[in-house]
């Protein structure tokens, strides 16, 4: 059964920087456009990030431009997500996601359990 992991979460300062690592196992995640998505408490979730199969395409919210990157290895079957320039407001649990690139559709396939971010001021 395909799978997702997230790792790397955590407590840390404004202006500090934190790396989310998300693992993918049961199949070959190579070939899907894999995401970040966040939820902050009573919000709903939103999209914060996503690259494609071969990582040469990247798209981001515009409240992380500039300070979150996306990358993958898929040789390891994982993708991240550098979060830099952090503020109290990127608190939320974060969500990796992967989907097939399809025609008219954006519904992501398999999601992760979420990991924990919480900026301090």
């Amino acid at each position: 059964q395909a799978q997702l992991e997230e790792s790397g979460g955590g407590l840390v300062q404004a202006g500090g920087s934190l790396r989310l690592s998300c693992v993918g196992s049961g199949r070959t995640f190579s070939s899907l456009i894999m995401g970040w998505f966040r939820q902050a408490p009573g919000k709903e979730r939103e999209f914060v990030a996503a690259i494609s199969w071969s990582g040469g395409i990247t798209d981001f919210a515009d409240s992380v431009k500039g300070r979150f990157t996306i990358s993958r290895d898929n040789a390891k079957n994982t993708v991240y997500l550098q979060m830099n320039s952090l503020k109290p407001e990127d608190t939320a649990v974060y969500y990796c996601a992967a989907r097939q690139a399809k025609v008219g559709s954006t519904k992501y396939d398999y999601w992760g359990q979420g990991t924990q971010v919480t900026v301090s001021s």
